[in-house]
């Protein structure tokens, strides 16, 4: 199987069929393991994780895998992983990633994006709450502040594009209005 790409505005190539780890959190463990393992072994080029599914470890510890027995280059891989609300405070952009980065056994992302336009506090679950389960959000912490640090994040090298997920369209043109290196993607749920 070899999937169409499209080229994105900076010249990097996303496939357009591409899998989804997102497994629920009741996925068993090594299930998503063999899923991007057989996923690769079948053409798919493309793997979509996230720091909130719990499974960056075992898509990290597939693809690792897969690069030793020489089932794929990693130039070969376009790999997207998403920055989680609680880390959009600008000091928790980089060291996020850099956590992302070890658990998946990569130098660097082809595409980051923001998970979700609103930024939580950054304390207990993965969504916080107060004694009353009330959800806390951060309201000091703008979309263009974590967007100046995911811009940095290209600029190391550390990713090759950014992008957003689940942003309106007031949001996305709030950072375009905003940016110096514009969004690749906008990833949109359709279910």
């Amino acid at each position: 199987m070899t999937a169409q790409t499209v080229k994105l505005w900076n010249g990097a190539e996303i496939p357009l069929v591409g899998l989804g780890t997102w497994g629920g959190w009741e996925a068993k463990p090594g299930e998503i393991l063999k899923a991007v393992e057989t996923a690769i072994d079948v053409g798919y080029r493309h793997i979509d994780t996230a720091y909130v599914y719990g499974v960056e470890h075992e898509v990290g510890d597939a693809i690792n895998s897969k690069l030793k027995d020489g089932a794929v280059k990693r130039e070969e891989l376009f790999v997207v992983s998403k920055l989680w609300q609680k880390f959009m405070a600008p000091k928790d952009v980089k060291p996020m990633l850099l956590s992302t980065l070890k658990d998946l056994k990569l130098e660097y992302l082809d595409l980051y994006l923001i998970h979700k336009p609103v930024p939580y506090m950054n304390q207990g679950d993965i969504i916080p709450k107060n004694e009353n389960g009330d959800v806390l959000f951060n309201h000091d912490v703008q979309h263009t502040d974590t967007w100046k640090e995911m811009e940095k994040l290209v600029d190391e090298g550390l990713v090759k594009s950014i992008g957003v997920s689940n942003f309106n369209h007031y949001q996305v043109q709030n950072i375009l209005d905003h940016c110096r290196v514009k969004p690749a993607v906008i990833q949109v749920s359709i279910f």
